[in-house]
């Protein structure tokens, strides 16, 4: 492991930013998109070196102020780390294009505003992908919630009720994971990760510590809106403005997942997570209830984002569950799941951008036609809808396999019925609107000449992105084995 302060770059660049955009934002709304591209630019470039820095010479560490850790904050990217660094500047630098036409056309003249704490928000999830201090990932916890919630907050009408909801809920996840870390703190005198890792095998304290992270976990769970702690995330998602949801909904929950991925890996072990077979067990079927029920509930929204939000609550499920299938194709398929949902649900929430910039609203009826319409977004939502559904070459059919390889070989078929299910119900949501969008141009004799000749795209702030995660979605897929070798099979306990 070696010590460098490449990655401090990361985070700083976006903070660095938003303080600037608030100071010079508010007189010059011009110079909004170069701060925020910019700074997320040197952000991605610095993410991607950082990346090769550790894939050439390993773990990167460093102490923030020169305080050692027990008593310091160390910062740590290794494989896993650094590959989430570089997905969360490359989602965020994406969708800044799309949010940047989105806000001026929503909120005319509090730009400044918005991207001061979109900015804030993405250097906490640098932060929180990086640290290795329990109570300072709460710390950055809390500052990525707070952003959010002022984010949310921002949108119209019933948006303000749907941020006091997210944040009674999320204050009620923090509590448990600060109590949680209260009880490691108690247990081990340090807040360190690697060093309660190391001290935890020699406690003779099995409740205690079971208890700190039954805490953990229920915490970790309601950030991430695990069915049935999930009632928050529908209502704020689908309120917010378009362009908070757009980077919101591929990053919050995959972090959150990442998050308890790094718990169980850099606190625990997986003997100690995986050591009850029953509660294992438990949290596999729990997972496919929320798999079945996510999916069920999306199929009776009338309104592509709210279907999206249901979509995002079922993919939690797949990810919580092939982490406690307790085998290397379960884990290897949640983390590929991390990226591969990210991606996917930008895709789709671009598209909800660019419709609503066009025609206001992304109501399913108001979709009829759209083919003819916005041809190039409608081919974009095609390839994220086949990537939804996991189909070959996109990026999504082969973190799906994983986790049904990891499910037969644990013997969970319940968990693998839910997938299939999940994947079916997916391909009729998808095909339903593909039908509408592309059938529903011949509604009361509507001809496809007629409907071709009101085409009309969206800007080309909310286009180009669009197309490049379009591509990404099946570049990632072709390059899945790269990314398995290089990355994700470095980080799979041995023995696994």
């Amino acid at each position: 492991m070696t010590s460098s302060n490449l990655h401090m770059y990361v985070m700083a660049s976006p903070l660095v930013a938003a303080l600037i955009v608030n100071l010079l934002g508010r007189f010059s709304r011009r110079s909004i998109p170069w701060l925020v591209i910019g700074s997320l630019v040197v952000a991605l470039g610095g993410a991607l070196a950082v990346l090769a820095a550790v894939i050439d010479h390993g773990p990167l560490r460093y102490t923030v102020g020169n305080w050692t850790p027990p008593y310091g904050i160390e910062l740590v990217v290794d494989h896993l780390s650094g590959m989430m660094l570089v997905l969360i500047t490359l989602v965020a630098l994406i969708a800044s294009f799309s949010s940047l036409k989105s806000v001026e056309q929503e909120l005319p003249g509090e730009e400044h505003f918005f991207f001061t704490l979109y900015l804030i928000l993405i250097a906490g999830l640098c932060g929180l992908v990086m640290t290795g201090d329990a109570f300072n990932l709460y710390v950055l916890l809390e500052i990525t919630s707070i952003t959010s919630y002022g984010l949310i907050a921002m949108g119209r009408g019933r948006a303000p009720l749907s941020s006091f909801n997210y944040i009674i809920m999320g204050s009620i996840g923090a509590c448990f994971y600060l109590l949680g870390v209260g009880y490691m703190y108690i247990l081990t005198g340090t807040l360190n990760m690697a060093d309660i890792a190391r001290i935890l095998p020699n406690l003779n304290a099995p409740v205690a510590t079971a208890t700190a992270l039954g805490f953990l976990m229920v915490g970790l769970w309601i950030k991430m809106a695990f069915f049935p702690l999930h009632g928050w995330l529908p209502n704020a998602y689908s309120h917010a403005p378009t362009g908070a949801g757009t980077m919101a909904a591929p990053l919050m929950t995959k972090v959150t997942v990442y998050l308890m991925v790094r718990i169980i890996l850099s606190m625990y072990t997986p003997e100690h997570i995986y050591a009850s077979a029953a509660v294992k067990s438990g949290i596999v079927w729990a997972a496919a209830v929320a798999i079945i029920c996510g999916s069920i509930l999306a199929f009776g929204q009338k309104d592509l984002r709210r279907m999206l939000t249901y979509i995002i609550v079922a993919e939690v499920g797949y990810m919580v569950g092939g982490i406690f299938l307790g085998n290397a194709n379960g884990l290897t398929g949640a983390i590929l799941h991390i990226i591969n949902d990210a991606l996917m649900t930008l895709c789709l929430f671009l598209v909800v951008a660019a419709i609503i910039y066009r025609q206001g609203t992304v109501a399913l009826v108001s979709l009829q036609g759209l083919f003819y319409r916005m041809p190039l977004t409608m081919a974009a939502f095609t390839i994220g809808a086949f990537a939804m559904i996991g189909v070959p070459p996109t990026c999504g059919f082969f973190s799906k396999w994983y986790l049904i390889l990891g499910g037969v070989e644990a013997g969970h078929w319940e968990f693998v019925i839910a997938l299939v299910v999940s994947s079916l119900i997916n391909a009729v949501l998808f095909f339903r609107i593909i039908e509408l969008a592309y059938f529903g141009a011949l509604v009361d004799g509507e001809h496809h000449e007629h409907a071709a000749s009101e085409r009309h795209e969206a800007s080309f702030w909310l286009l180009k992105p669009l197309m490049v995660t379009a591509v990404l979605l099946i570049v990632v897929g072709l390059g899945t084995g790269v990314l398995i070798d290089n990355l994700i099979s470095l980080v799979i306990p041995a023995g696994f």
